[in-house]
């Protein structure tokens, strides 16, 4: 007789009921041969004595694996497991196996080399230095609280809870093209906007309905890196121009327009990423009327246009676009905490409506209610102060970094002091590497990151961003520190 006694074990301080444990183990015991096709099980009222409990529970669990089809019933015969079911492989379980992670999956698919891993999990009492984000202590979350709340209380709430647009909540997109046309100078309508959950989804839609294999698109020989993977994934082409002090070189890619037709230029304009330089004026005109005339796109990624602390902000390409050639991408992400995924797409009526289509399959639709809070936060004003609030901090701190990496690390380090944003383009002096710096690093609870994507066109320039924004004085200080520390270890081991 199977031992049903040692094999089955209940625990009546669980939440599941009784016979859905039972049934479960039944299962298990199936599943792993112990209880083959055919076998018969014991009757309720015995296993009910075996076990100790009720024989309700015990036909309960029977009843539960007739429905599932796990078992089958034959009159005045008994309870058998059903013979129809195939004999499952047996897979020897060694001590190790038991308790180990699934790792490796028991089939084939497509791996893509092209996509690094993203590891965002944090050590506690390592700093980390980033390449440009908010300080999420100062997300204005009492605020966002008070409106989520509000909406989520109103008898018509229902309405949003149901599928919806996947061009996004229709509030939020009026709100928002007022709001840009207002600060941004753009001329739009809700038409002209998708929501999107940040500005890398923006991105990856355009890119999906711009490019197909051996297409070219052009970016700086510094760019955004998930811009160029991105890309890459698509198999495109992609053409690199120079950087200088006025962002990318234009008189590249009309070089480049007259050998072969391109698709697309991707462009940070307001601050170049990752280098932070502004385009000038006169080469924003010069790359709208490139675009104009060869008919590529222009992706505009204005991905931090509100933090700008020696100017008022420079308008967008999109501002200044007539012939409907930028698809401009930006959103709220950067500026209040990157757990608010709320950002947008605005470009022609046309584009927009098939971008929306292709969301909708990897992505139904966005957050109704947050989309709805975000548009009264815009709506409200609350936005624009606490933009205000953050502009006077980021400078106070950019200050502070700057003068302290100059004065304490001068002798490593070459910047030019950013006018607006939240990072630092710093180069090490060639001396030394990014790779020992890092390694060197380490030992003093500090983590450089992923330093080799800001060079994937492998021009050596030897520099990184540093965001400054995420640090409040103290910890500017201790990061400061940290990386003195680092170099006297290096110095030392050289000698």
């Amino acid at each position: 007789m199977f031992p049903y006694k040692t094999s089955l074990k209940l625990n009546k301080n669980l939440k599941e009921p009784l016979y859905l444990q039972l049934a479960n183990q039944f299962i298990l015991l199936i599943r792993e041969g112990k209880l083959l096709p055919g076998t018969k099980l014991v009757g309720s009222r015995t296993l009910a004595d075996l076990l100790q409990v009720h024989r309700k529970t015990v036909v309960a669990c029977y009843e539960e694996l007739l429905l599932q089809g796990w078992v089958e019933s034959i009159p005045k015969k008994g309870t058998f497991v059903n013979k129809n079911l195939p004999l499952i492989q047996k897979v020897t379980l060694t001590n190790t196996t038991k308790t180990s992670k699934r790792k490796n999956s028991g089939f084939n698919f497509y791996e893509n080399n092209r996509l690094p891993e993203k590891n965002t999990e944090k050590r506690e009492g390592v700093m980390y230095i980033n390449d440009g984000t908010s300080d999420t202590r100062l997300t204005p979350t009492k605020e966002i609280a008070r409106i989520y709340r509000k909406i989520a209380s109103k008898k018509s709430v229902h309405a949003f809870l149901d599928y919806n647009s996947t061009h996004g909540n229709v509030k939020l997109r009026e709100v928002l093209a007022l709001y840009l046309n207002n600060s941004r100078g753009l001329k739009i309508n809700k038409e002209n906007i998708l929501i999107t959950r940040g500005s890398q989804m923006g991105v990856w839609l355009s890119s999906q309905l711009l490019l197909k294999e051996s297409d070219i698109i052009v970016v700086g020989e510094t760019n955004y890196s998930s811009a160029d993977i991105t890309f890459q994934y698509q198999k495109a082409q992609i053409k690199r121009v120079s950087v200088d002090e006025n962002g990318l070189v234009i008189d590249q890619i009309e070089k480049l327009c007259k050998k072969q037709p391109i698709k697309a230029v991707y462009v940070t304009s307001h601050h170049h990423h990752p280098t932070t330089v502004t385009l000038s004026a006169e080469r924003r005109i010069h790359l709208l009327n490139l675009a104009q005339k060869h008919n590529f796109a222009i992706i505009e990624d204005d991905y931090d246009y509100d933090f700008n602390y020696n100017h008022a902000p420079i308008l967008p390409l999109a501002s200044h676009d007539s012939s409907e050639n930028v698809i401009y991408i930006g959103s709220v992400c950067k500026t209040v905490a990157p757990v608010f995924r709320v950002g947008y797409l605005v470009a022609s009526e046309d584009f927009v409506n098939e971008a929306a289509k292709l969301r909708g399959y990897v992505d139904r639709q966005g957050d109704a209610l947050l989309e709805l809070t975000f548009a009264e936060f815009i709506k409200s004003g609350d936005l624009d102060r606490h933009i205000r609030k953050l502009m006077k901090i980021y400078l106070q701190r950019r200050d502070l970094f700057c003068k302290l990496l100059k004065n304490e690390l001068g002798d490593y380090f070459q910047f030019e002091v950013p006018k607006g944003g939240m990072a630092i383009w710093v180069q090490l002096n060639k001396q030394y590497s990014w790779s020992e710096v890092a390694k060197e690093a380490r030992k003093h609870q500090l983590e450089i990151g992923e330093w080799q994507r800001y060079d994937l066109a492998n021009k050596k320039h030897n520099a990184i961003r540093i965001g400054f924004a995420t640090y409040n004085d103290k910890e500017i200080k201790l990061l400061i520190e940290k990386l003195k520390q680092t170099f006297k270890s290096i110095k030392k081991s050289a000698y």
